[in-house]
């Protein structure tokens, strides 16, 4: 195993992300235990020494599973752990120790190394700070509880740079960056704006949720091919991210033992700069490609936004461009799910206020029916 440093601690370059654990069946909350252990066994066997949870995990069971097996190994000391707080379930300052306290039951620890403000976007963040939630994680690091400090974001750039700059105390931030994602949320530009103010990086979503290890079309392939050096697309995606030297740890939420032993072998051939010119320029054919068979061109800039009956508009159209581009209609209607009922696409009431400030000229109102259309339905 190879590492680096986060926050001057050695930590492998492989982080084992506990979100996508094994299950007994249809119930995430249903954590296959014994296929977990044996997972988690050959991961620290073979180096890794970096396990992310967090509350909302599998139902909340997550942290139960990661405590109980660090505990009966006897081995919470030789392991980085790190988890997050629940931002937006956050309502009161008492709420703070109240969710904490709980992670460090669950986890059977008394500290946790690396603790996020989880999945920050303009409202949970500033709900949060107006709270007092930096002086309260300040305290709990001066108690011995919280080791390091940082943040998980999905939001826009803007929103990242001023979350960054609001505090100079940050250690960390964890964004999604894959060779897809490169102006999504954060983007390449939030990850190079955060290394230059001194904060180390965590990648989430290197393989966007499996999007980009599936066998893509063929004239995708057709480029795959060009590469010299062969590589299955899940190595392909987690090198080209390797390949960067401002990247301290890429997580990956693992659910067989086979995705453990292929993430590892990538690993253990990694290298900082070791893409050539032309193999770069690959990654951006590739992209280029995928992005052509987006149905719509949705940037994500939210100046259709806010809409009057509070339909959250760009994340329907990225969850039904998700569906085409990537043809994973199972994920996309997984993530649309997860908006409340009333942000849904068929909120929209067709009054046509949003689209006469979309940029792109997208016919907004028909793809958000489209959107419905194609994802309503849990699959």
């Amino acid at each position: 195993m190879k590492y680096r440093k986060l926050c001057d601690e050695k930590v492998s370059i492989l982080g084992f992300g506990a979100m996508r654990l094994p299950t007994k069946g249809d119930k995430t909350s249903e954590i296959n235990i014994k296929q977990t252990e044996i997972m988690f066994d050959h991961a620290l066997a073979n180096g890794i020494n970096y396990i992310d949870t967090a509350y909302p995990y599998h139902g909340g069971e997550s942290e139960n599973v990661v405590g109980n097996y660090l505990t009966r190994r006897h081995i919470r000391d030789d392991i980085f752990l790190a988890s997050k707080l629940p931002s937006w379930l956050i309502k009161e300052k008492k709420d703070f120790d109240k969710y904490f306290n709980e992670q460090l039951d669950k986890l059977k620890t008394d500290h946790i190394d690396f603790y996020l403000l989880h999945s920050l976007n303009e409202n949970t963040w500033q709900k949060i700070k107006g709270l007092g939630v930096l002086d309260w994680c300040e305290k709990k690091q001066a108690e011995g509880k919280i080791k390091h400090l940082g943040f998980s974001f999905h939001d826009q750039y803007p929103i990242f740079k001023k979350i960054i700059d609001s505090y100079d105390k940050w250690g960390f931030c964890q964004i999604q960056f894959n060779y897809m994602d490169i102006d999504f949320q954060a983007g390449q530009k939030g990850l190079e704006y955060a290394h230059k103010k001194g904060l180390d990086i965590i990648v989430m979503e290197p393989i966007r949720g499996g999007q980009l290890a599936k066998e893509p079309p063929l004239e995708i392939k057709k480029i795959w091919n060009q590469f010299p050096i062969k590589r299955s697309y899940a190595d392909g995606a987690l090198q080209w991210i390797w390949n960067r030297k401002d990247v301290s740890i890429v997580l990956s939420g693992m659910s067989e033992l086979r995705h453990v032993k292929e993430n590892i072998e990538s690993a253990n051939r990694s290298k900082v700069g070791s893409l050539k010119a032309e193999e770069s320029d690959l990654y951006l054919q590739i992209r280029k490609i995928f992005l052509k068979r987006a149905p719509i061109n949705c940037t994500s800039c939210k100046y259709c936004e806010p809409c009057p009956q509070g339909v959250a508009i760009s994340s329907c159209l990225n969850f039904y461009m998700m569906s085409e581009i990537y043809d994973d209609k199972k994920r996309a209607s997984m993530f649309y799910h997860f908006l409340k009922e009333e942000y849904r696409a068929d909120k929209c009431i067709q009054c046509g206020e949003c689209e006469p400030k979309c940029p792109q000229k997208i016919p907004i109102m028909r793809s958000l029916e489209n959107t419905h259309k194609l994802l309503a339905k849990k699959l």
